[in-house]
Parts: structure tokens; sequence; C-alpha cells
């Protein structure tokens, strides 16, 4: 009898549930998401007819063949195929032995050079699908075109990798020698891809084969690579930059009716994967397609992750880009995972890379199927694809392809793995290569003579050399600023203004609309009282406008110039600090409603996106960072929960985001808001650490900046300010990473607010502040330099004690460093005696580095430090302390 109060929920009450407690979406007010176009299979669940014992012993075989299959090209020794592994025996079953025929299929099938596993799938009808069409494909024969092509390619990429051997002995390829069947998965890969209407393939792939597969199947000019060993620039030399190493090269192509674009790769392992599919995301976006527009995820856009094994299992990104993959705002319609394991990281084997069976069981987190291969049998890795590539078109979902191979070398071609792996490479040195032995194969089948074979490799061998000849007298292409692209340009060696300033009228309506909500939307109720109302009132009298108010206005000025707007990051929607609320919430329906998106109804305009992440740093920078460099017209907004949480994506930052354009050319909108402040929180939290950011620009000492710093580092201290950086970043003519100290009390702190007119036209990002209080600057005696929230501080004491004969200048643009700004604020001053930095940071944190020999060296001055002394953390951890250094800096600050 169930007890009273309690009730059991059935299924149809668990979906009610769900649907209460999960976010509602609309196609009118919701940009980038769509549920209703992901529908389950309309599969039925086929009900088995067979004898209940021999359907146990098939599912036997599909569920546990994968472990015992023959997938190990270079296994020290072979398991009796009479040792039967007690799942997969017929009596178990209570099967007689009449059946050897249905166990030796099964055993090919299962338990051969291909194995699947998708038991983690959990809806029944998609694992029947898969299995269905695993068996169809896995029994089918590749045409004899297929075959010849298939052999053709993996000669020239051994071909490829001989030529390198003999022209470039010291130089590390890191060359697909052992796991040439790659080539079958690519050729496989481009085939269905047009077959499917596939427009744009986004590839993410590390060293592994990178450049056979670019010189080969992606036609990259051989030439171009040959230039680079010989310790050639990649670039013409009128482009700005200081290139990469070889193993990072950009590749660009197209094959048939399919653009295929190969990302440029930084040596961190696997970091390229979540721009993969940023990229891929954004994509849609710029083409209207799947949640953006016509059509479902990946109809015309397919996302590939090339990953090796000791790199998947071993790097977190992996993990944190996996859970990506269904997520609104995040799915890419399903990305094809090419392993190519090596069964070496480095020098280390498997098994002590890993606690699993697989370097893929992290595609469970997901549930994503595997289509583990040999990559002795180049045929099967084709098979094993076109499972993978009809998967993904038919559910819109990851599926990975685990290539088991070999590398002929060691970890570079100039390395010795005999030093640590001497059985294995006892093996490997005693065999023969893939291509070779696959080639020959086809000879003895008469499939292709050995005139073609010979043909396949002279040809190649010849365009090789012809390549080689050019080096000295080949000029290289611009290769950037193409496309959606050619509207931009280089940033100059000066330092521009660009009049962000509109109409105040229209941001009048601009912020009327961003708190405008259908009649029937039940709103919050604190919400309608001081965020909707409030900033109503705030547009009536053009004063008071606060952070988030200037921030609608800005981002709704851009939707309304036709610019797509894009903040991620973790609850975004409202705000760490809810000071944002581009996102409503309807109270009785948890229907979400964004105003911003209905900005101007009937008329065309960008859209708002807000994308709240799953708790991630890595891999959601790196997606925005992908988002970012796809498109122009899109702006990329990060938002860090707090400023320090930057640090857990700092491999993006150090080898994509500060970097990107100088080695390879790629502009980028991104916009990172990293909140900041020394307010008592303690050591985490406080501090975004901005002398890391700083340390990180090519900003100079000696000489002058301009646009053409590899980012920006900004301070706005007031909410104008940040309008004008967030326009700025789309009107001008060139795209640049900014990095923008974001605030945390300066939010709703009233002298931190700004007017209308502040924003109105002629009015821009002003990159040093002067003194409002300073009526006489001739009497000056002593300047301050500051930047951002510090100047209340000091602001608050010189009016609460009457201090005269002090300006506090704010210096709001830390990169580039406004020497000529600053120096037009000094020409004011001509009584000034005494010069002062001073922060509430640790001395060996905040500006106080990177400005005092700027100051020094282009200004001449000599700066007195006033702040928090050297500290290993950014902040003490005992209120009390904290106060006091608060009231020394004052102190000595107006000593």
């Amino acid at each position: 009898m169930m007890r009273r109060g309690v009730h059991k929920l059935t299924a149809q009450c668990r979906q009610c549930t769900a649907q209460h407690r999960l976010y509602q979406t609309k196609a009118t007010s919701v940009f980038g998401y769509y549920p209703s176009k992901y529908a389950k299979t309309s599969e039925t669940l086929e009900s088995s007819t067979e004898d209940p014992k021999l359907t146990r012993y098939i599912d036997a075989h599909r569920k546990y063949g994968y472990k015992y299959a023959n997938l190990n090209p270079v296994a020290a020794s072979t398991a009796s195929s009479d040792d039967l592994p007690p799942e997969l025996k017929p009596e178990l079953y209570n099967i007689d032995s009449q059946i050897s025929e249905l166990s030796s299929n099964l055993t090919k099938l299962y338990c051969g050079t291909t194995a699947i596993e998708c038991e983690n799938i959990e809806d029944l009808t998609e694992k029947q699908w898969l299995y269905n069409k695993y068996e169809e494909i896995k029994q089918s024969e590749l045409t004899t075109e297929e075959k010849t092509e298939l052999a053709t390619e993996m000669l020239k990429s051994q071909t490829f990798d001989n030529f390198l051997a003999t022209r470039f002995q010291s130089v590390k390829r890191y060359g697909g020698e052992g796991g040439e069947a790659m080539v079958g998965f690519f050729v496989e890969l481009f085939r269905k891809a047009q077959q499917d209407g596939v427009k744009d393939i986004v590839c993410g792939m590390a060293h592994r084969g990178r450049l056979n597969l670019m010189t080969g199947l992606m036609k990259f000019p051989p030439v171009c690579m040959f230039r680079k060993m010989r310790g050639l620039p990649e670039f013409p030399a009128d482009q700005q930059g200081a290139g990469d190493v070889l193993s990072h090269l950009v590749s660009s192509f197209d094959v048939g009716s399919t653009h295929v674009t190969m990302l440029p790769n930084p040596s961190h392992l696997e970091a390229v994967n979540p721009v993969a599919v940023g990229k891929a995301r954004s994509k849609h976006m710029t083409m209207k397609k799947g949640d953006y527009g016509d059509g479902k995820m990946g109809d015309d856009i397919l996302c590939l992750q090339v990953h090796g094994d000791a790199a998947l299992a071993g790097q977190g990104i992996n993990q944190e880009t996996l859970q990506l993959a269904y997520v609104p705002h995040y799915s890419v319609g399903g990305s094809i995972h090419l392993v190519i394991n090596n069964q070496l990281g480095f020098t280390t084997p498997g098994e002590r890379g890993r606690s699993s069976r697989h370097c893929t069981d992290l595609a469970k987190q997901i549930g994503a199927p595997v289509i583990h291969v040999n990559g002795d049998h180049p045929e099967e890795v084709v098979k094993a694809t076109r499972i993978a590539m009809e998967y993904r078109q038919h559910f819109r979902k990851d599926i990975f392809v685990n290539m088991i191979c070999f590398r002929r070398w060691g970890h570079n071609e100039l390395d010795d793995p005999t030093f640590t792996n001497p059985a294995l490479y006892s093996v490997i040195h005693a065999r023969r290569s893939v291509p070779d032995e696959y080639s020959d194969l086809l000879v003895d089948c008469n499939v292709m003579s050995k005139e073609d074979k010979n043909a396949a490799v002279a040809n190649h061998q010849k365009l090789l050399n012809d390549h080689f000849n050019m080096i000295d007298t080949y000029v290289p292409e611009r290769s950037n600023l193409k496309g959606l692209w050619s509207g931009m340009s280089e940033p100059g060696r000066n330092i521009t203004e660009w009049d962000t300033g509109l109409d105040v009228q229209l941001l009048k309506y601009i912020g009327a609309r961003s708190v405008t909500y259908p009649e029937e939307f039940n709103v919050h109720g604190h919400l309608k009282k001081h965020h909707i109302e409030g900033r109503i009132k705030k547009m009536e009298s053009g004063a008071g406008i606060d952070w988030g108010t200037a921030e609608a206005l800005a981002l709704g000025s851009l939707l309304y110039q036709g610019f797509n707007v894009r903040i991620s990051g973790q609850d975004v929607g409202r705000a760490t600090f809810s000071h944002r609320h581009a996102m409503l919430v309807d109270q009785a329906t948890n229907e979400i409603y964004i105003p911003l998106n209905d900005l101007a109804p009937g008329q065309p305009q960008g859209n708002l996106e807000i994308a709240n992440s799953i708790l991630s740093e890595e891999a959601v920078l790196g997606f925005e960072y992908g988002v970012s460099v796809e498109s122009p017209n899109n702006l990329a907004i990060w938002e860090a929960q707090f400023g320090d949480f930057f640090n857990g994506a700092q491999i993006m930052l150090d080898t994509f985001v500060c970097s990107g354009e100088s080695k390879w050319g790629l502009q980028s909108s991104l916009t990172m808001l990293l909140p900041h402040g020394m307010d008592g929180a303690g050591p985490e939290h406080s501090s975004c650490r901005m002398e890391r950011f700083l340390q990180m620009t090519d900003s100079k000492e000696t000489e002058v900046d301009g646009d053409n710093v590899n980012w920006e580092v900004v301070n706005p201290s007031n909410a104008a300010q940040y309008y004008h950086l967030l326009r700025r970043q789309m009107v001008r003519n060139y795209r640049k990473p900014i990095v923008i100290v974001a605030p945390k009390v300066l939010l709703r702190l009233p002298g931190a607010a700004s007017t209308l007119q502040d924003m109105a036209p002629g009015t821009r990002f002003m990159p040093v502040l002067a003194d409002p209080n300073v009526t006489t600057p001739s009497s000056v005696e002593k300047v301050i330099f500051t930047s951002g929230k510090h100047y209340y501080t000091l602001s608050k004491h010189i009016q609460e004690n009457g201090i005269k004969n002090v300006a506090v200048l704010r210096i709001e643009s830390l990169c580039p460093f406004p020497a000529e700004k600053i120096q037009e604020e000094l020409k004011k001053f001509t009584k000034a005696k005494k010069f002062v930095w001073s922060q509430e940071e640790h001395r060996n944190q905040g500006a106080w580095s990177y400005m005092e020999p700027r100051f020094r060296r282009l200004l001449g001055m000599d700066l007195e430090y006033v702040g928090r002394q050297e500290l290993c953390q950014p902040a003490v951890g005992v209120g009390k302390v904290h106060q006091q250094e608060a009231a020394a800096i004052l102190a000595k600050t107006f000593a």
C-alpha cells in the first residue's frame, strides 16, 4: 500500500516533470536552438522471430566481440581461434554444434579485423539500426576503382615519406609510415561527403600523417613545405606575422562540390578539436543552416576531429569537447572522429597511458559508438568510414573510427624507439609496409598491374621533384583575408580612433526594446521592477546608464547594423552578478525570451545567441575562438564567471588566441570578459591576472605601439567606455582579440555610470581618461596614474579629505600602450613634479611591471610605485589584513 503523500511517477509524469524543469524555446525568440528539429528516429524496433538462444548467442558477439577481435597489426602473439572466450562459446547458450557456419560468420563479422562497440547507446532502435548497417557494409565489397584509388593514394603517401627521408634527412616530418591506411578513411570520407551533399568539412588534426594528407588528397603545394624545410617563410613579403613550424601548417581546398578546411594545429595535444567544432558551428550561423535557419545541423557542414590514441585518453579537453556534442548552442549535428592509434604516446605504451581497454572508451560518456579496425586492412578502414558516415548522416551524432596501427619510426623520424620499446619495434622492423602489402595483393588479384603500381609511384615522385626544383623561385601567396574576410585589412602601425557613437534617439529605442517582452509573458517580479522599469527610466532621463544597460545598447546597435553576436560562458544569460538579463525566463512555463532578437520587428537584423555553457573553460574558449575566426560578421564574446577562470583555458590563450594572427594570419573578434577587483574575496576570484595577458602581448617598450599588437588589453572604468569597446570590435576594418578587465563592484556603482550623451555621435573609446575634478591644471603638483576600479577609491579619498593639487589619470588601454595620449594629458600639468603609479594589486601583479618600463623609456618618466607588496597569491585571505593593506595604499599614494 502506497504511503500517504508519496506519488509514484509514471513515465508520462516524469516526462511532464522534466518539461517543466527544462527551458522551453520558441523559434521566434531563441536564436541558435530549435529543439523541434531533432525528433527521434522513426525506426521501429524489430521483434526477433529467431530461437531466443540463437538471439542471445548473436547478441553476445555484438556485445563482446570487440574485446577479442584481431585488431592489432603488430601483436607480439596471436590467440588461438580454438580458444574461445566464455562469452562466445555456443554451449553457454545451450546451442549444439550444428551452427558452425553461423559461428564462423559471427566471428568474421564481430571478432575479425573490424569490430563494433556500441552497447553504450541507450536507444534500442538506434542500436539495432547500427548493427544492421554494420553487417550490411562489412559484408559488401569495394569496387575495382575504389580499390585502385585506395592503393594509389597509399603509395603516394609512402612515396612522399621516402622522398622527405632522402631530401630532408634531418627534418621531423611526423610521417604516416605505419598508418597509411588512414588515407582510405579520408578518401571515403570525401567521397561520401559529396554524395550526402556536404558543402564544408572542418578538420582538426594533429601531426601524424598531416603532411602526407595535405600534399596528397588535399593538393597543398609540396613546394610550400619544402621551403619551410629549407628555413624559408610561408608568408609573402607583404603579410605580417612570424609564421609557424612545418607540422602546424593549414590547408584549404575543394574536392568536387565539398570545401575542406584543415585548421592550423599547435603542438598542444587535442587543443584544435574544440576550435574545429566552434568553426563548424559558426559556419552554420553564417550560412543560416540548421539551428540558425534551414534544415538540420550537419546537413551541409561536417566537423572532423582526428585524434592520437594517447592524447585522446590523456587530455581532459577531449572530455570537455565531447560534452559539448549535444548541448544547445554548441552542437554541430555530430562529429566524425578518427583515432590514429599508434599504440604509443611518445614512448609510453598503451597499458601505461590509460586505465581503460581502449583509448576510445571516453566515447561512452556521450553514448557514441566506436568502430575498431586493424590498420593493416585498408579496405576495412574504408568500410568503417562508410559505416561512420552513414550513422552520422542518419542520427546526427558523434561516432569514432579507431584505426589501430603502428608508427614505423619513433615519436619523430630522428628518434630511436628501440631505447624504450625494443620488443614492439623488433616486430615493426621485420615487416613490410601496408601500401606495399596491399598493392601487391591487388596485383596478385589482377585488380591492378605492376605497371600501374610503378606508375603511381613514379608520377608522384616526379611531382615532388618538380616542386623541389621550384624552391628558390616560388613566391608564396597570401592565404588570409580572402572570401568572407576580403573586406578586412591588416591592422597598421598607428593607433587609430573609431567613431562608435550613435544617435541618442536610436539608443533610447534600443534600450526600450531590450526590455520589451510579450504581454502574456510572466516576467520575474524583481526583474520587472528593477531591471525592466529601471532601464526604461534610464532611457527617459538619458542618465545613470549602468554597465548592463551600456552593454545592451552596444550589442543591440550591432544587431541593428546586421552583425551577429554570440555570448558564451557559464550562466551568461543573466551573468554571474545578475547584471545582464539578456535572457528572460517565464516564471510559469520556463519559456525563454530574448528581447534583443525582436529589436526591429519585420526588419532584417543580426541575431543575439545566448549560449549558457557547460562548466568548462578550455573547450568552451577554444570553441568560441573557432566561432570568431570563421566570419568577421560574428562577434564572439566569452565571459568568465570570475576573471581567474581563464587559467583553465591557458593552452587556448597561449597557442591560439594571442598568436593565431602572427602564426597563421587568422584574425579574430574574440572578446574576453574577465571580472576583476580586489574586494576582500580572498586569493581566488579577485584577480584576472592581467599581468599575464600583458606579458603575452607584443607591445614594445622602446617603440610606440600601433593597432598591430597581437591582442588588446583594456581596463574600462565606466559604462560608456565598455559600450565603445564592444562597438569598436565590429566597426573597424580589421578584427582583433581583446581582453576586457571587467568589473564587479563597478557594475552598479553610480560613479561608473554614464549618460547617453557619452555614447552620442562623435564619441569614442578613450585610451586615457582625464581627471574630471581638476579645474585648474596649472595648479596640479602631483599626477597619479592608475587603471580601472582603483580610480574610484582614489577619487573618493580626494573628495572626502579635500585634497588639492592632485590629478588622477586613468589608463584605460593597457595594450596598445597610449603613449601619445598620455603625453597630451601631461602637457596640461606644467607644475607637476611628482608622478605616482597607484594600484590595488600586489607589486608582482597588476599592470605595474608592464607600465614602468614604458613610462621610463617612451615618456622619460620615473614613476613611484604604490600598491601592495609582492605576494605569491593574488590576495590575502584575512579580511583585516586586506583592509590594512588598502588603507596603507591610500596613505602612501597621497603622502
